[in-house]
Order: C-alpha cells, then structure tokens, then sequence
C-alpha cells in the first residue's frame, strides 16, 4: 500500500493526500509537479525512475488506511538531472 507521504523531498511544500500535483517514482519518492516538471525534468533524483501522478486514496478509505506522517527533505533541495 502506498505510503501516501505528506510534502515534496526538494521544496518540502504539503502534499496532503487528495493533491494532484503529488508524483512519485516506483520506490515512493514524493515530489510536487513544479519541482518534478521544472528542476527534475520528470525524473526521481534518488533512482532515476519515472515520476507519476500519485494515485488519489478514497476519502472513506483513509480512515482505515491514513497517509504517512513522516517528511522527508533532500538537504540542500534537489539538483537539475542530465
């Protein structure tokens, strides 16, 4: 089950769990759009996978299954990837 985590690693912006301009890569490393699409050129700067939209979890199924609490943030924010 996706983790769902709450801000961007780069810009640290919330991303709560209904966003849609949260993307992740295969491993669930979350970014906004802005950074994906501008500094990242739509690529994970932790593996180099894709970066996806993040699926939006049902609001009824939250309750059962919520959003993780844990942010993480690249020191320093993200780097251009070649």
């Amino acid at each position: 089950m996706l983790q769902l985590r709450p801000n961007c690693e780069c810009c640290n912006r919330d991303l709560p769990p209904e966003s849609m301009d949260a993307v992740i890569c295969s491993f669930e490393c979350t970014f906004c759009r802005s950074c994906a699409d501008g500094v990242l050129g739509g690529r994970c700067p932790n593996c180099g996978g894709e970066l996806l939209r993040r699926p939006i979890r049902p609001r009824d199924k939250l309750a059962k299954f919520p959003a993780s609490t844990e942010r993480k943030v690249k020191p320093g924010g993200c780097k251009m990837v070649a």
